[in-house]
């Protein structure tokens, strides 16, 4: 019997696609599921030091839910870059322009801190619509549970 544990390659591991529809999720819930997706954590193969999560893609981040009254009191921050650049919006002014910023901003912070989660946010594709233009990757469609 192997006593040794197999640790997976990046070469060994073959990704897929997975498409998320976030109709009437509620985004924290959407976005740790998406976030496990990404990091592998849901295949028997995960191994921390490799990437070996799948390529996401969310349509219809523009139904996405918060509960409470998150939509008038949370914050969404932006810096510029230039000396007093911070612009500080709620999350309803967000939902209006940007509503994928939401999902994005949320599942990178619970990706890990360093090369390996800059390259796994990159298999994140976000849309506001229903439409994407990923159809050529056959991406399986994946029911998540809802709140």
């Amino acid at each position: 019997m192997n006593r040794q544990t197999t640790l997976a390659k990046n070469n060994e591991v073959a990704q897929e696609w997975v498409h998320v529809d976030a109709t009437d999720q509620v985004l924290g819930r959407l976005s740790t599921q998406i976030a496990m997706i990404l990091m592998g954590k849901t295949k028997p193969t995960y191994t921390p030091h490799h990437d070996v999560g799948d390529f996401v893609v969310v349509t219809n981040a523009e139904q996405i839910k918060l509960t409470g009254k998150k939509l008038d009191q949370k914050t969404h921050e932006h810096f510029t870059g230039h000396p007093s650049g911070r612009k500080v919006k709620t999350f309803r002014e967000v939902m209006e322009k940007h509503p994928e910023r939401l999902i994005e901003e949320s599942v990178r912070r619970m990706l890990p801190k360093n090369r390996i989660g800059a390259k796994m946010l990159t298999k994140l594709k976000v849309y506001a619509g229903p439409d994407h233009p990923h159809a050529a990757q056959n991406p399986k469609a994946l029911e998540l549970q809802s709140a």
